[in-house]
């Protein structure tokens, strides 16, 4: 028989396969106890780990055993009062314990077994099965752009770029290798030659043939020739495909007077949320923060989620910005472009139906997915209905929610941003 005996160092992960076991084995009752999570602790702490607990009885494991079949003698060591067949009285007061605590009628208990997930874990169960939805990589549709860039230099090419000092630097050097020893031979030759005439004038016959040598070789250096296609050189271009997988995230919340500050709370919770889910999903991704009152502003994430402002509700002046920036900066040929807007539903009455123009003739034709919000307990407002026209005309690519308390942030947001099958 074969031993093999595995004296390799531990790593600092030794147990990073069974953990995973254990996780999948287990992920019902660790992803219950993180959606708990996500409706108790504020969404700024959702990037720590979380204490999980399963009951004892959920871990255990069938066994193999011998059953206690067949006939079985127990000789017990030390019996001077009893002989077979006799029956043991039951000892007086509850048995031997020694327990100072007190019964109880509550029912059973059990113990639990307690362990910690990681951040990481903890945000790979929040965000499981979520994806922003249609987001279509132009280049698996065939619709990449493309531009040309220099790819260094190639031995064929369209004669208009053709690169002129890369060819007589080629030619250069290869009328050098071939003609090199012709050119030894040429100069040692030609020293001969005015050596002879110096030294020995009347010595006709051996000038005579040094200057044929001299021609024969200069004549063999001028076949060779001064530029030969070999010698062609061109600037090398090529398509370099410009994917257009890249998102854009614009963020609009409304901060007017209307909107108090429970409501702007559970409305920062929401684009905390979501700006974490973009940052874990997409590696290429920019997010645009507009807040607006009675006009509106760009503003950095700081100022967006802490800054103290309030005044009046005209949320046409949100989507203008909006629409200005994404003309500016972020054109749709390049760019997948997402909205979500947070906002009590109040505005000035003549201001919905601008707004429900502006998203159906200037935005939504760009966007991928636009998400509006209304946090109120109360009856939906004119912002509500006029968006519900727009939800008609763009059904795939608009959805609206109601939010009434922090607790339906993350059913909402699982809603609106649930992976969908494509058909």
């Amino acid at each position: 028989m074969s031993h093999v005996i595995d004296r390799r160092l531990n790593g600092k992960n030794k147990s990073t396969v069974n953990r995973q076991r254990f996780l999948r084995r287990y992920r019902d009752h660790i992803k219950k106890a993180v959606e708990e999570a996500v409706s108790r602790r504020s969404i700024t702490d959702m990037e720590h780990g979380e204490q999980i607990s399963i009951p004892g009885r959920d871990i255990d494991e069938p066994i193999f055993h011998h059953g206690r079949g067949g006939k079985q003698t127990v000789v017990h060591p030390g019996n001077r009062e009893f002989t077979t067949g006799e029956h043991i009285p039951r000892p007086q007061g509850g048995g031997g314990g020694r327990g100072a605590g007190k019964a109880s009628n509550s029912g059973e208990g059990m113990d639990e077994f307690v362990f910690q997930i990681t951040q990481e874990e903890f945000l790979d169960f929040m965000f499981e099965d979520l994806e922003l939805p249609n987001l279509v990589k132009r280049h698996l549709t065939g619709a990449d752009t493309f531009k040309t860039v220099r790819a260094g230099i190639s031995n064929e090419g369209n004669p208009s770029r053709i690169n002129i000092v890369r060819t007589l630097r080629s030619a250069h050097a290869r009328r050098i290798a071939l003609s090199g020893s012709s050119r030894t031979k040429l100069k040692d030759t030609q020293f001969e030659l005015e050596r002879l005439k110096a030294e020995e004038p009347d010595n006709f016959s051996d000038i005579q043939a040094l200057e044929a040598e001299v021609g024969r070789l200069q004549a063999r250096i001028k076949r060779v020739p001064f530029l030969d296609t070999f010698d062609l050189k061109y600037n090398l271009l090529v398509k370099q495909p410009n994917p257009s997988s890249k998102a854009v995230m614009f963020c609009l919340m409304d901060v007017s007077g209307s909107m108090t500050q429970a409501t702007k709370d559970i409305a920062k919770r929401f684009f905390i949320l979501l700006y974490l889910f973009l940052k874990r999903n997409y590696d290429k991704i920019d997010v645009v923060f507009i807040r607006h009152h009675t006009s509106a502003k760009e503003v950095d994430e700081e100022e967006f989620f802490y800054s103290r402002e309030t005044g009046g509700t005209i949320v046409s002046s949100a989507l203008k910005l909006m629409q200005e920036i994404m003309a500016e900066r972020y054109p749709s040929n390049e760019w997948n472009i997402y909205g979500a807007q947070a906002s009590d539903g109040d505005n000035w009455n003549d201001d919905s139906p601008i707004c429900r123009d502006i998203l159906i003739k200037q935005i939504m034709p760009f966007m991928q997915y636009f998400t509006y919000v209304e946090i109120t307990p109360r009856e939906h407002q004119a912002l509500w209905f006029e968006y519900q026209q727009v939800s008609e005309a763009f059904d795939d690519t608009f959805a609206q929610q109601q939010l009434v308390s922090a607790g339906d942030i993350y059913p909402v947001f699982r809603e609106l941003f649930q992976r969908r099958l494509v058909t």
